[in-house]
């Protein structure tokens, strides 16, 4: 006896859309479960039977119910019939589908983000369009031949980064690390998270520079220390502000952050003996020491006798190449080395293998060494185009900080509203910093903190009028007292 599909009446239209004509199929499907056309428990039409009402293809109905099936929305049951699945009319009402839908275009509507100032003087962005592209590309092509590593990075060095700069190090900073004491990292907040928990800092003090590194300091409060700001003055941290309570102290020697003093030699000594006094650790964040103009550069504190014992060496090449590098490197006293590389494991901090590859090679070839020297003499050139167009629109502004690094701090009469100027300066057109965004208590030095690093020496007279413009006169000198 021939078999005959049964017929089933269901009021089944097509969408017209520009989809694949099975996708049609079972949105009308399912749209009929949305309408209650179709229950739970509903018999669906046989493939053929379907196809035929349809006027389609067989192929397009055996497509849309696989699809359904695999949604959910229908079952097999005994016997090869097909019916509605439990709760499908349900997921049907709640916008379920059977296949992801094509993508639609976007609406042609702008990004919604400020816009960029004319002047960027925020410090801590190196400018990237010194990099010369065929050395940066050839870096990166010779990072693309190493093999793909299948574990993670963290438990895997690159070796040839460790070495790559060890050699850098000790030619730069006077740095004498083997590569094995070179640890990794993406950033110097995480290397001061894994130094917080290698050390044991969580709980106890650490002395932090004020004014100091805001992203430092978090990163340490983060981690669970307590911060205790000490002062800093012309020469920089004071190491007699210390106390044998300190459990550490986060310094910036080569160039102190934001406000540019260099410490002197006499207060290396001192801060190295008061760390071996107090068995206490102290962390150096040698973020510019590479950029030095007027004066010539002291070695690190690692480098000083004593230093490999309680100095732990913090780099970046953030602020010498580009920001999204993501690496930095992290040279901790022997003790350290193997809880910072555990505490690193724990919390998956590893550098981008790739972007490794690259940078050694960019370093290796020689190429990075002949890109601080090129920028060097750029940054000098801005820094001191900078300077005589400050000196020249605005006299009254006494500008400190200028022997390294790539940022100025111009000093603002006292009682300016930071803020207020900064926020003037930004609406026309110039990004800055201000002193207050670096200090956690009551100061009484109102600064700007501007970075040359972006700017072009052909806008630097123009960028200081801009700044003369919002900043507001010294107060006139009070009159002496009348004669006796």
């Amino acid at each position: 006896m021939t078999r005959h599909a049964r017929i089933v009446e269901l009021p089944v239209t097509l969408p017209s859309s520009g989809a694949p004509l099975h996708h049609r199929v079972g949105d009308a499907l399912v749209d009929l479960l949305r309408t209650g056309h179709l229950r739970p428990g509903d018999t669906l039409p046989s493939t053929r039977a379907l196809a035929a009402e349809l006027a389609i293809s067989r192929t397009a109905v055996l497509a849309a119910y696989d699809e359904l099936a695999a949604a959910g929305f229908i079952e097999a049951a005994p016997g090869s019939s097909t019916i509605v699945s439990a709760g499908a009319d349900l997921a049907a009402r709640a916008g379920v589908s059977s296949h992801i839908p094509p993508p639609q275009p976007a609406p042609d509507t702008p990004w919604d983000t400020p816009p960029s100032p004319r002047w960027n003087l925020l410090p801590g962005y190196p400018d990237t369009g010194l990099i010369t592209a065929s050395h940066w590309r050839a870096a990166w092509r010779a990072a693309a031949l190493q093999p793909i590593i299948s574990g993670r990075s963290v438990t895997q060095p690159v070796r040839e980064l460790h070495e790559a700069l060890a050699m850098h190090l000790r030619r730069t900073r006077g740095v004498a690390a083997r590569p094995g004491d070179i640890i990794l990292v993406p950033g110097v907040s995480a290397g001061l998270r894994a130094l917080t928990a290698a050390a044991g800092l969580a709980g106890r003090t650490v002395a932090f520079e004020e004014p100091g590194y805001a992203e430092g300091r978090r990163a340490l409060q983060s981690a669970g220390t307590h911060i205790r700001p000490v002062s800093v003055d012309g020469d920089g941290l004071d190491p007699a502000a210390l106390t044998l309570s300190d459990a550490a102290v986060y310094a910036t020697p080569a160039h102190q952050y934001p406000l540019g003093a260099r410490l002197p030699a006499a207060r290396r000594a001192a801060l190295i003996q008061w760390a071996r006094q107090a068995q206490a650790l102290v962390i150096e964040d040698d973020y510019d020491g590479e950029f030095r103009y007027d004066v010539r550069g002291l070695p690190a504190l690692h480098s000083m006798t004593g230093g490999p014992d309680v100095v732990a060496y913090v780099g970046t090449a953030s602020k010498i190449l580009a920001p999204g590098l993501r690496i930095a490197w992290l040279i901790p006293p022997q003790g350290l080395l193997e809880p910072v590389r555990q505490a690193l494991a724990s919390t998956l901090d590893s550098i981008n293998t790739t972007a490794g590859h690259a940078l050694a090679h960019f370093i290796i070839s020689g190429h990075l060494a002949s890109h601080l020297a090129r920028a060097a003499r750029t940054y000098a050139a801005r820094r001191r185009a900078l300077i005589a167009g400050l000196r020249g629109a605005a006299p009254t502004l006494q500008v400190t900080g200028i022997d390294a690094g790539l940022h100025l701090v111009a000093n603002l009469p006292p009682g300016t509203n930071e803020a207020v100027v900064q926020q003037r300066l930004y609406k026309a057109g110039l990004a800055v910093d201000v002193l207050s965004q670096y200090t956690t208590t009551a100061h009484t030095r109102q600064a700007l903190v501007c970075s040359y690093a972006l700017l072009p020496e052909t806008q630097a007279r123009t960028a200081a009028a801009v700044i003369a413009t919002h900043v507001p006169e010294p107060a006139p000198a009070s009159k002496a007292g009348r004669q006796q």
